[in-house]
């Protein structure tokens, strides 16, 4: 991957434009991410969350890093394009967060719209890295031809699992 900003791995500063392999990156962004959107997660929906300013607090400070890293990795037009797609999603993370919630019991209109932000926005830049890993997973990012069969897959199987999420009991 191609950074888009400047970086420091373990003491060693790469600079912007360094090409770096993406195992270097999305090990340790998607285990990092998905145990802080777990978190997040569960201090949300859970039946003894913390006060929401905490929640706040823990969920947007961690987020603001990650966009900040993210702009550094990917840069600012792949970033813009993250929270276009994600407002446009919104329907498709509610689907899957109802259903995520109804396996426990509860059911997603029980907690208040803003109880929601942190877990959407985790939810957002998680499939965020999904996208990114599997275009430098199958080498796509600098081969237009192989990123447009990539992205297509990527949004047949997204919209295939909003459905399948929609479709399936929340319980």
């Amino acid at each position: 991957m191609k950074l888009n900003g400047e970086i420091t791995i373990n003491g060693q500063v790469y600079p912007k434009g360094s090409e770096l392999p993406w195992t270097r990156i999305y090990p340790f962004f998607l285990l990092h991410m998905l145990v802080f959107g777990i978190s997040g997660f569960i201090m949300a929906y859970s039946s003894r969350h913390p006060d929401e300013l905490f929640l706040y607090m823990h969920g947007g400070i961690a987020i603001l890093v990650y966009v900040i890293f993210y702009l550094l990795m990917f840069g600012a037009d792949e970033v813009k394009w993250m929270f276009i797609n994600a407002a446009l999603g919104v329907a498709g993370i509610h689907s899957q967060v109802a259903w995520i919630l109804g396996r426990f019991d509860k059911h997603i209109d029980d907690v208040p719209w803003h109880v929601h932000v942190i877990p959407f926005i985790y939810y957002t830049l998680y499939v965020f890295l999904i996208r990114h890993a599997f275009l430098d997973f199958f080498d796509a990012r600098e081969n237009p031809a192989r990123r447009a069969v990539i992205e297509k897959v990527y949004v047949a199987v997204s919209i295939a699992i909003c459905v399948l999420f929609y479709l399936l009991p929340a319980r």
